[in-house]
């Protein structure tokens, strides 16, 4: 296996437990730069992304090194590019303390690497389902006419579905039908930071000449704008600016902009002028379909038997999915032999059986609260406001389908309720969800946010 294969397989298993968000502020433009005796050295791209990354994420990598290569046993460190690094030239061991203002200043411009945009992220390589049908055809239609009718672009939904792969890959297109433009992909969390950064060095004009010089800005996740009245302010204007001179915005959320609490309505109603469209979770055969390219671009042969147990343990998580082929993808590697059915539920059972153990009737009824901010003890209390009826109504239904808690044991849980006011939340739940497709993507979402 070389430098390569080895690092795909352990950021395959690092962007299962972490959000999208943190996996590609953090290890994007990361990669193996040497492998020696017992070590690895890692190139980061700047001294604040080895200082993150060492305080939050080296045992977590360790872990999994040690999975794949068990005589790996240190991992260190080299800030720049991880190739043609001259001898002698490489930051290695324990990380010092951060550099301020490395790497905080956007440097948007034409080219798919300095606009942010992951290279696999393309048309060509999204697979369309049902549950994607209408985005898919909203991105196409915008990358064919940026800054047109489909301005701004909101597409919402849960973790890993890919929003952020139909997102760049209008910002590819754009850049193969022009030729050239200035493109920027951003998360919601790096425009915070350098819009906080500009203001700390006295740049805020520098600031607003590179964002809102763009031809395109997709920014992602803009649900992490909540609460953030400055950044907001800021953001507000770059919309107008860039929406008044005809460039193309895209925005994800994990949901629709008028479920994002402690968002200025002004910035909601800019959301909705364009087109909202939804992904929700694949169907059984997009997964499969998922499964087989991802399989045959990695050039692994894993049978339909051990692709059908994949796509029907993981359902709410395209990224997941690759990550569970990912991690059969190294064994058979690692083994240089087929794998059986057996193997594979031995190999990924630990990936199954962490989700699980995360859930619990308090962590399932948080995530609920969080979802519709309200708070914790309102699901709890014995209040009859609509408001609360449903979250509660909700938590019951998934704490007894997640865990197979009894109805007595919820009913304790929510402040003593009787076991068949469990059972009349569960019974109506359980039919909204097969009806009604907004409880459905509610549900989804929820779930997308408690396996996170």
């Amino acid at each position: 296996m070389n430098n390569q294969q080895l690092w795909q397989a352990i950021l395959g298993s690092l962007e299962i437990s972490l959000s999208k968000a943190n996996f590609n502020t953090w290890f994007k433009n990361t990669s193996i730069a040497e492998r020696g005796p017992g070590f690895i050295v890692l190139g980061v791209p700047s001294a604040f992304n080895r200082d993150w990354i060492a305080a939050k994420y080296h045992q977590e990598m360790l872990k999994s090194l040690k999975t794949i290569m068990p005589e790996i046993r240190e991992i260190k460190y080299q800030v720049g590019a991880a190739k043609n690094a001259e001898p002698g030239k490489a930051d290695l061991g324990n990380p010092p303390k951060r550099d301020s203002g490395q790497q905080s200043k956007p440097s948007p411009s034409s080219g798919a690497h300095s606009s942010g945009l992951n290279p696999k992220y393309l048309f060509e390589t999204f697979i369309v389902g049902k549950n994607s049908e209408l985005a898919h055809a909203a991105a196409s239609a915008a990358s064919k006419s940026p800054g047109g009718q489909f301005n701004p672009l909101f597409i919402y939904g849960g973790v890993g579905l890919g929003k952020t792969h139909l997102m760049q890959a209008v910002g590819h297109k754009i850049l193969e039908n022009s030729g050239k433009g200035k493109i920027l992909y951003v998360t919601s969390e790096k425009f915070t930071n350098d819009y906080i950064e500009s203001l700390k060095e006295k740049r805020v004009d520098d600031f607003k000449k590179a964002y809102r010089g763009l031809d395109a800005l997709l920014i992602d996740d803009i649900q992490f704008l909540a609460g953030k009245e400055s950044t907001q302010e800021e953001f507000f204007h770059t919309f107008n600016e860039l929406k008044d001179k005809g460039k193309q915005i895209i925005i994800t959320s994990d949901r629709p902009p008028k479920e994002i609490p402690a968002i200025e309505q002004r910035l909601v109603s800019r959301f909705e002028w364009g087109m909202v469209a939804d992904i929700q979770a694949p169907d059984l055969e997009t997964r499969m379909a998922i499964l087989r390219n991802k399989m045959e671009k990695r050039g692994a042969l894993i049978s339909e038997e051990i692709l059908f147990f994949i796509a029907e343990n993981i359902q709410n998580n395209v990224r997941e999915l690759e990550g569970a082929l990912n991690r059969l993808a190294v064994y058979q590697q690692m083994e240089n032999k087929g794998l059986v059915l057996e193997q594979a539920k031995n190999i990924l059972a630990s990936l199954f059986a962490s989700k699980k153990r995360s859930a619990s009737p308090k962590k399932i009824s948080e995530v609920v609260a969080e979802f519709y901010n309200i708070q914790m003890g309102d699901l709890l209390k014995q209040s009859r406001k609509k408001e609360f009826v449903k979250p509660r109504q909700i938590a019951m239904f998934l704490i007894r389908r997640e865990l197979d808690n009894s109805f007595p044991s919820i009913g304790d849980f929510f402040g003593g309720r009787d076991h068949t006011t469990v059972m009349h939340a569960v019974e109506k739940i359980t039919g909204l969800v097969a009806k009604n497709s907004q409880i459905k993507q509610e549900v989804d979402l929820i779930m997308n946010k408690l396996l996170m």
